[in-house]
């Protein structure tokens, strides 16, 4: 009789993505180790509660952590399968190269406990070659392990890359329904994740090559920032003419063939903000578009800070309402958010004048450090902002009626309220990009 044995999985990272993955695999009653440099994370989880906030994600981690299935810990741990979810962030060099050096750490580590039979996933959004320089680093810490290509036909470790396709929100999901590219450093090691995912994926389960996998993640989201970029510059171009870019778009989006995305004060999150970098950092001539992309979106906050601004000196010693951080509507999660750099920088120059309403907030950033800058919730910002800066399209601010809202000047970056008055001076004063 087959009974099949649950393999035993370690998953290294217990962020955004590391925590809701070792959950759902954990819910697929695979023994599930979580590894966390952060001792109030890993204390946190194995208390059965969560640290970031994601729809349904703490009544799993709750339940995975009672049944036993889910534990955290800041030592490695051996395992069958390890799943690397570490930051790629950029180096300090301010030409927007990848540094790897997370991810490195992580197998380093995991080199100490590998044993022959055991596979190795990295899912964490890598520049092309990182998954191959993860399996040469591996090689060099494990000579006694036999490792995937270099002409090895039956190797002791199976090494792939498999990205994950997931939208804050809606993470636990599309961790369980999206479809999966999973990529491997030889077709068995493919095969070999391939058998892994399908036991919590119900999406299409895709096997190729490692690097292409890896390209895969980065053209993607290179693809959602140029088409991000071009809604962005429409919005600006608009603004020198004179046109309600809100209305250009309305009209040209009833062409069958055009689907215009909808503009706001630029482009943030870790993965839309960032991946586009790695394809320009590994081939600079070639990703003219992609780089001007990124560099449109980039202009765009800019663009934001300086209309902001304006309308901030005219309308002199009024509070200012500064609607929202976060990078996107109704999560908590503000990692390279335009609305944040927006707040912050007029934070700095007009300090205690600057309101901000983030009701997925407890305090401010670090940002606001002594810049004066307060938390207030939306209703204090009604009552007292004679600005209103709409930075985030959150469903608590779209609800807010005209009559609460129309004694104000709007500069409304998202289009939520265009029926928002348009009167001259400063008082109802409405800026549409």
């Amino acid at each position: 009789m087959f009974v099949d044995k649950k393999p035993a999985v370690c998953v290294i990272g217990l962020g955004y993505i590391g925590l809701p993955t070792a959950a759902t695999i954990a819910r697929a009653e695979c023994p599930v180790i979580g590894i966390d440099v952060s001792e109030k994370v890993v204390e946190t989880i194995n208390r059965g509660e969560i640290h970031i906030e994601e729809v349904d994600l703490d009544a799993l981690v709750q339940a995975v952590v009672r049944r036993g299935t889910l534990k955290a810990s800041t030592e490695m741990q051996a395992a069958d399968v390890f799943v690397i979810a570490v930051p790629t962030p950029f180096e300090h060099d301010g030409n927007h190269t990848p540094d790897t050096s997370y991810v490195m750490a992580a197998a380093k580590e995991v080199a100490g406990v590998l044993k022959a039979g055991d596979t190795i996933i990295l899912e964490s959004t890598s520049p092309v070659g990182t998954t191959e320089a993860m399996r040469d680093l591996l090689a060099d810490l494990r000579p006694d392990l036999r490792m995937p290509g270099a002409d090895q036909d039956k190797p002791d470790v199976a090494i792939a890359y498999c990205p994950e396709r997931v939208l804050p929100g809606r993470i636990l999901e599309e961790l369980t329904h999206n479809d999966r590219s999973i990529g491997g450093i030889t077709p068995r090691c493919a095969r070999k994740a391939l058998a892994f995912y399908k036991r919590f994926v119900k999406g299409a389960c895709i096997t190729t090559d490692a690097r292409s996998a890896e390209m895969t993640k980065l053209v993607e989201n290179a693809y959602r920032d140029v088409n991000i970029a071009f809604a962005n510059e429409l919005s600006m171009v608009s603004d020198a003419m004179g046109l309600d870019v809100w209305e250009v778009i309305r009209l040209a989006n009833r062409h069958p063939r055009v689907n215009i995305l909808q503009p706001g004060p630029g482009v943030g999150g870790h993965c839309i903000a960032v991946d586009p970098w790695f394809i320009v950092n590994g081939a600079p001539e070639q990703s003219r578009l992609i780089r001007t992309g990124r560099e449109v979106n980039v202009g765009k906050t800019h663009h934001v800070i300086e209309k902001a601004r304006q309308l901030i000196a005219e309308n002199e010693g009024v509070p200012v309402g500064c609607l929202g951080l976060a990078f996107k509507a109704n999560i908590d999660d503000f990692r390279e958010s335009p609305a944040l750099e927006v707040a912050a920088s007029l934070a700095r120059e007009f300090g205690e004048r600057i309101r901000i309403v983030e009701p997925y907030a407890a305090e401010l950033p670090i940002e606001f450090t002594d810049t004066g800058a307060a938390l207030i919730d939306i209703d204090t910002a009604l009552e007292t902002c004679g600005v209103l800066i709409v930075l985030v399209d959150h469903d608590l601010f779209k609800v807010v009626p005209a009559e609460e809202r129309n004694h104000a000047a709007i500069y409304d970056t998202r289009g939520i309220w265009p029926d928002a008055q348009e009167k001259p001076g400063r008082p109802g004063l409405r800026l549409a990009s």
